[in-house]
């Protein structure tokens, strides 16, 4: 199985923004409910926010008005735009598929993830 890439992480102040992305095969993206998780150290994996193939979204609530996910098919590429970022979002983000439809679970392979930390 060919793994998703994650990136466009970094070191951001309270505040700031960016955008994380994630790529994935195009025989696979267009047709697949993906997700984005983030885990924050010493703590389990969480779930951010999850975008049908049709761009129905679910966010969780502790994220909702400040990271958006989006997808664009034809790029093959998920997005996790970040706003007002705070120092608890520092964490690893991960991208994956999602089985189930918006309130499944994620299945596949782990990739490497994108650091983001956030410096109060």
């Amino acid at each position: 199985q060919v793994q998703l890439v994650e990136s466009g992480g970094g070191l951001v102040q309270a505040g700031g923004s960016l955008r994380l992305s994630c790529a994935a095969p195009r025989s696979r993206l267009s047709n697949n409910v993906m997700v984005w998780y983030r885990q924050a150290p010493g703590k389990q994996r969480e779930f951010v926010a999850v975008i049908s193939s049709g761009g129905i979204i679910r966010e969780a609530d502790s994220v909702k008005g400040c990271l958006t996910i989006s997808r664009d098919n034809g790029k093959s590429t998920v997005y996790l735009q970040m706003n007002s970022l705070k120092p608890e979002d520092t964490a690893v983000y991960f991208c994956n598929y999602f089985n189930g439809g918006l309130h499944g679970s994620p299945f596949g392979s782990w990739g490497q993830g994108t650091q983001v930390t956030v410096s109060s």
